[in-house]
């Protein structure tokens, strides 16, 4: 080998040592950084891939994209987290570029959430169900989704759904937002489903049917239609966004 090249090879070796136990060290305390929009970007367009179809069978006592949407919901919900420190102008400026960010991963969430319960269609009603082997009741199949969706637990039955969410005005709702009904009395929560849009819900309706999409329109359901909620961990990261 010659000479000049043994020269470079010599110097470059030390610097490249260097560089490497800088980014062990580096890698470490990275949660102790601010880190810029456009690596924000970076990271988090790192998880976002197309969503698979939700298939029940299958998909019985596991996740749907356990990993991938926990790690999206946390990375904009979380305090202090670099998605979070973006959108409030705390990294680089770039403001525009972090809030884009964070409105994609909702979007994700909610295209999780609506993907889960469409693959539940057909599922019959059981009261008390909480399992598409089973059957489900109306907060039953909720619970489901959002478990089986994005990892997100919430309470078991719909009154105690309706008393954790954030309320929503009746204009305002995204897909994936909780509507809530008095199908049992005026004072009482007594059903829930989780909106889709222009109207429409899935939900696990009563004995003798099975999950379906109906219309808040509908003359029974808009009669006993009681509001809409959005989940607090959701609410929150949308509101990052």
């Amino acid at each position: 080998m010659p000479i000049k090249r043994l020269t470079v090879l010599a110097v470059l070796a030390p610097a490249l040592l260097l560089s490497g136990s800088l980014y062990a060290s580096g890698a470490q305390s990275a949660s102790s950084l601010i880190i810029s929009a456009p690596v924000a970007a970076n990271v988090a367009s790192s998880l976002l891939h197309p969503l698979p179809a939700f298939t029940p069978a299958s998909g019985l006592g596991q996740s749907v994209l356990p990993d991938n949407v926990q790690a999206l919901l946390a990375s904009v919900a979380a305090p202090g987290s670099t998605a979070a420190a973006a959108i409030e102008g705390q990294a680089d400026g770039d403001q525009s570029t972090a809030t884009s960010i964070a409105k994609e991963n909702i979007t994700d969430l909610r295209k999780a959430l609506l993907a889960a319960a469409m693959g539940l269609r057909d599922i019959r009603y059981v009261r008390g169900g909480h399992n598409p082997s089973t059957g489900f009741d109306c907060s039953g199949f909720v619970r489901y989704v959002f478990a089986h969706a994005i990892g997100l637990q919430l309470p078991n039955n719909s009154a105690a759904q309706f008393m954790a969410g954030i309320k929503v005005k009746r204009s305002d709702m995204k897909p994936g937002d909780l509507v809530f009904f008095h199908t049992g009395g005026r004072h009482r929560i007594s059903h829930v489903g989780i909106y889709i849009s222009n109207g429409r819900f899935i939900h696990s309706p009563t004995t003798g049917k099975s999950v379906e999409i109906s219309s808040l329109d509908n003359d029974y359901w808009a009669k006993r239609f009681a509001g809409a909620k959005r989940p607090e961990a959701i609410a929150l990261a949308a509101n990052r966004g």
